[in-house]
């Protein structure tokens, strides 16, 4: 599992979760996960199914940006130096992401979360 990416969905989730001023369990049921399991989601104790996450997102009318921690702010600011990718390119990035099966998807965040950790 990575940690920091658990704990960047967990951060949104909390965020918007109170924002609209549910209880852990409502979104729970919302999300189809026990109380526990959404609990420790949103302490960063765990990652989502891809399907959780979608179904995490529209609940919480949160955008798979937001809960993947790339807002605007960070993504122009970039990671490591260089600026960072541009938002012509997280669009094309996201366009493609949508397209491929849960399969896909979970290898493609595994590449980019082994890129991050070079």
């Amino acid at each position: 599992m990575n940690q920091e990416l658990a704990e960047v969905i967990g951060t949104a989730a909390r965020a918007a979760r109170d924002k609209m001023g549910l209880t852990q369990a409502e979104v729970a049921e919302r999300i189809q996960l026990t109380p526990l399991v959404y609990s420790r989601l949103e302490r960063g104790k765990m990652l989502p199914s891809v399907p959780s996450l979608v179904r995490l997102c529209a609940a919480l009318h949160l955008s798979p940006e937001e809960a993947l921690g790339f807002s605007p702010r960070k993504a122009r600011a970039g990671k490591k130096g260089g600026g960072g990718p541009d938002d012509e390119t997280l669009q094309r990035l996201l366009y493609i992401s949508r397209r491929l099966e849960a399969d896909q998807l979970t290898a493609l965040l595994g590449v980019a979360t082994a890129m991050l950790r070079r």
